[in-house]
Parts: C-alpha cells; structure tokens; sequence
C-alpha cells in the first residue's frame, strides 16, 4: 500500500511556491487514493491534472496499482483547515455545533482558536444584530452557506 506521508510529501512539493494547498488527502483498502486541494484563489483542472502527473511520474503503477482522484475541495465540503476559514471571511456560513445546534451568519474573522460569526435576523419587525465567538472545540462542521439569489 502507498503511504499517505509519501504522498503528502509529493502533493506538497509540486504545490510549494503557491497558494494552492492540500486540504485532505485520503488512502484507503485498495490504493484508492483522494487528494483534495484548495487555494487562496482559485484551483483549476490544470491544477489539479499536474499534481495528478506529478504523482504518476512518481508512483509507478507497475510497480504497485493504484487509483487516483485530485480534485478541488468543492464549495458543498465543510472547512478542515485554518487557512479556509481565513479565506471565506466574509461569506455566509452555517456552522454546526457539538451539542447539535446551528448557526448561520457571515464569517467575520477567524485564527488559532476561534471563528467569529456575523448575523442580522428579524422576528415580528424586531431586527437584532449579533456576533458570536465560537471555538473550533465547540465545532463539529463548518460549510459554505450556496446561495442562488
């Protein structure tokens, strides 16, 4: 079986020099391997087809057979990384909590050990404004809030 760290070492090389980073990168039975991938701006299929080249250069199929998917952190995967949240600032996102609650609002900042969420709501013509500081202890999940409007 190909080692994830041997991977990660090769994802990690081709990506150095950029804004592109490795989000997740999975090995399961079989080597079927999944490389995630997200930027600080944007992640092409160009991007994706290098490391995907860069890995077979490397990796002989001959050798040990494998399967092989990179592709982007779509905008439906939830956030795993500081550098993600750091990023979608300004976005709205729901957030789910560990005792199962939800909040919703737009990420405002975030850093080491926590998110801070905006969010402005309106019950019976009353609009209330809060921000809350929620510690990624606390966080089960954070996801992009898709909008179509």
């Amino acid at each position: 079986m190909i080692e994830k760290d041997a991977i990660t070492r090769e994802v990690e090389s081709v990506l150095a020099e950029t804004d592109k980073f490795v989000v997740e990168i999975k090995v399961k039975a079989g080597n079927r391997i999944t490389v995630l991938l997200d930027s600080d701006t944007s992640i092409s299929i160009d991007d994706c087809i290098a490391v995907t080249r860069h890995i077979e250069s490397v990796f002989d199929r001959e050798t040990e057979d494998y399967d092989l998917i990179v592709s982007s952190a779509g905008i439906d995967q939830p956030y795993k990384l500081l550098r993600q949240y750091i990023k979608n600032v300004g976005r709205e996102v729901e957030v789910t909590l560990k005792d199962g609650s939800i909040f919703t609002g737009k990420l405002t900042s975030a850093d080491a050990e926590k998110i801070s969420v905006y969010r402005k709501t309106k019950v019976k013509k009353v609009e209330t404004e809060e921000t809350r500081e929620i510690p990624f202890a606390e966080i089960k999940q954070t996801k992009e809030v898709i909008s179509f409007k």
